[in-house]
C-alpha cells in the first residue's frame, strides 16, 4: 500500500509540476510534458510490479503505435485555437478525433500484423 501512495505521488507531482512550469515558460513546460513521462513510469511501475520483462517490451511497442494516433490532438487544437474556437470546444473536438484515431489504429493496425 505505500508502494501505491508512493507511485501515486510521484505520477501527480509530476503532472503539477508540467502545469506550473508551463505557467512560467510554454517552451519548458512543452518540454518536460513531451518527454514521455507517463509512459516511463508505467513501464517501471510495471517492472517493479511483475518483473516481466517481456511485458514491458509490449508495452513499450504497444505505446509506440498508438503515439500516432495521439498526435491529432496536437494538430487539430492549435488549429481550432487559432481559429478563433472556443477552447473547450476545441478541446473537446480535439479529443473526439484523437479518440476517433485511436478507433482506427487499435481496429486496423492488428489487420497489418501488428499486435497491441
Amino acid at each position: 500500500m505505500v508502494f501505491y501512495i508512493f507511485k501515486l505521488l510521484v505520477t501527480v507531482l509530476l503532472v503539477v509540476l508540467v502545469s506550473e512550469l508551463a505557467k512560467r515558460s510554454t517552451l519548458y513546460g512543452a518540454l518536460l510534458a513531451s518527454v514521455p513521462l507517463v509512459s516511463v513510469l508505467a513501464m517501471i511501475w510495471l517492472f517493479v510490479d511483475t518483473r516481466d520483462t517481456e511485458r514491458v517490451a509490449a508495452l513499450s511497442g504497444s505505446i509506440l503505435w498508438l503515439v500516432l494516433p495521439s498526435l491529432a490532438l496536437f494538430i487539430v487544437l492549435p488549429v481550432l485555437l487559432k481559429a478563433g474556437v472556443n477552447f473547450y470546444l476545441s478541446m473537446a473536438i480535439g479529443v473526439a478525433i484523437t479518440m476517433f484515431c485511436y478507433w482506427l489504429a487499435i481496429t486496423f493496425l492488428p489487420q497489418f500484423g501488428i499486435k497491441l
